[in-house]
């Protein structure tokens, strides 16, 4: 049987910076998609959150003369403001200071440590402490540095416990293999099947000499649980796993975790050793998207190019965050990179919320006032224009076949197809000119442009859920639109009578520049 609940994860945020568009990316990607899938009758658990242990955060914190705990605090708090502007609807936001993870990570250490799967051993190795990792020669670049943070490796000296990874990389790659679903996009799985190959031990514990912000080894107090057992197994904690058992059986397998393709690895490879390990199911999916630059160039502190979801509401005096949301969506295919610039932020929004879908809207709605006083008189199917109402349908099925993959990029496209086929419709069909010659005709026309508006508002609430919102309520609905499920949609009626009055009809989106948007600004 068909899974009734839906499990859906972000990676984990470094708290060692403030949140920026890059992070916003990912969680805006996961809370859509988790939206559609409410609209599909699931049980849906969105789990986001904050990794906080490490080198780095120990040093920052030690730099600004407070606690690593104080300087968690502090900057989680930042990315939990962040994604309420951003209207993220998690569930829970997990952090791995809270206690009931700290017990899990102590518990999975010492059950891979009963179960022979850890040992402790000297090593010598090339340790990055952008990536938290220890790499090998062949990973790193013709300079001998970090491909992703451009700097040499340090060699450290240490006695650690190693998880036996390689004992399980023959097994990782015959699940790869049999799953076609297990690793998206499709495009990623041959990179992991390729590092699998040369695959060694890694290091799961360091030194309390060396690092003293981790969750201590049980068993030795001179060892503190390394990040990788810490951070990924937030997945598992988040549900319940130790703490309420019942809970833990309802979501888990996790549907799909959605993280960035710099930590494809660890999350297809480490996280997997583990559970199999653990002897704990293994996720459905683990979609790797790609990156934001901004103005081609990747964002960096160093470069002073980081954009924060703040900076662009008030550079551009946005009431909400649905803008950033359709943009950052629609600027690349999910999965391949992306790019931010504000021409480009501008040109995108304007012509497909504010000219083609809001556009729609307006004129339709001023007609129906201009030409019907803005009632509706009838409702049904004599004059439903059954071409159109199929290709509604058809976008219906479309959507939900996109999200099965998480293309949602590809998904918007077909919404926003079926809203430049509407404007075909009117333009083609001319209401204004039937106005003069044949009411009824008139009247039909629009009757149908606004069943499409329906259809649109539903189908792009998980991207734009305010504007959504105000589409639904123009077209006289009532209540949340977030209630609204896809199976209902054949049968959410047009109200017959009053649902427009001139006063009602306003934009759904403001252009940005425009002078209604510069009026609002200079208020």
């Amino acid at each position: 049987m068909e899974k009734e609940t839906f499990y859906i994860t972000t990676a984990i945020d470094y708290v060692n910076g403030l949140p920026h568009i890059g992070h916003a990316y990912e969680k805006i990607a996961s809370d859509v998609i988790a939206r559609h899938f409410k609209q599909r009758g699931k049980d849906v658990f969105f789990l986001t959150g904050s990794d906080e242990h490490g080198i780095k955060i120990q040093k920052t914190a030690q730099d600004l003369g407070i606690s690593p705990k104080e300087h968690c605090d502090k900057t989680s708090s930042e990315f939990k403001k962040a994604w309420k502007k951003a209207d993220i609807d998690y569930n829970r936001y997990i952090r791995t200071t809270d206690t009931d993870h700290e017990k899990l990570v102590q518990w999975a250490f010492e059950e891979l440590l009963k179960r022979g799967d850890i040992y402790k051993s000297s090593y010598t190795g090339l340790y990055c402490n952008g990536c938290e990792a220890f790499l090998s020669p062949r990973e790193l670049d013709e300079n001998g540095f970090c491909p992703i943070h451009k700097k040499k490796p340090q060699e450290v000296k240490e006695e650690n416990y190693f998880f036996k990874l390689s004992k399980y990389k023959d097994a990782i790659a015959e699940h790869i293999k049999k799953n076609p679903k297990f690793i998206l996009p499709k495009s990623r799985e041959n990179e992991i099947l390729n590092q699998l190959k040369d695959i060694e031990d890694i290091s799961v514990s360091r030194s309390k000499n060396s690092v003293n912000w981790s969750i201590d080894v049980l068993s030795d107090s001179n060892q503190g649980i390394y990040v990788w057992i810490d951070a990924l197994s937030n997945y598992i904690t988040g549900v319940g796993f130790l703490e309420d058992k019942e809970k833990f059986m309802k979501y888990w397998p996790c549907d799909v975790h959605v993280i960035g393709k710099d930590i494809l690895k660890f999350h297809s490879i480490y996280w997997i050793g583990f559970l199999m390990a653990l002897g704990i199911e293994l996720p459905k999916t683990i979609f790797a998207h790609g990156w934001i630059t901004i103005d081609e160039t990747k964002m960096s502190k160093s470069l002073g190019n980081v954009i924060s979801i703040d900076t662009l509401m008030e550079n551009f005096n946005l009431e909400n965050a649905d803008p950033i949301r359709y943009f950052l969506l629609t600027t690349a295919s999910f999965g391949k990179d992306g790019n931010y610039s504000d021409e480009d932020f501008k040109s995108k929004v304007n012509a497909d919320l504010a000219n083609n879908l809001g556009n729609l809207l307006n004129r339709t709605l001023s007609m129906l006032v201009k030409y019907f006083d803005g009632k509706i008189s009838f409702s049904g199917n004599s004059y439903i224009d059954k071409e159109l109402l199929a290709l509604c349908q058809n976008t219906v099925r479309e959507v939900e076949r996109k999200f099965d993959y998480y293309e949602i990029t590809e998904a918007i496209e077909a919404i926003i197809h079926l809203v430049d086929i509407t404007n075909k419709y009117v333009n083609d069909r001319a209401p204004w000119t039937l106005a003069k010659t044949d009411l009824q005709a008139c009247e039909k026309v629009l009757y149908n442009v606004l069943e499409v508006m329906k259809y649109t508002s539903i189908l792009l609430y998980p991207v734009i859920p305010n504007i959504s919102q105000k589409i639904y309520n123009q077209l006289g609905f009532n209540g949340q639109i977030k209630d609204i499920q896809l199976k209902d949609l054949e049968n959410l009626n047009l109200k017959i009578g009053q649902i427009a009055t001139k006063e009602s009809i306003k934009p759904v989106f403001l252009r940005l520049d425009s002078e209604i948007a510069q009026d609002k600004k200079k208020k």
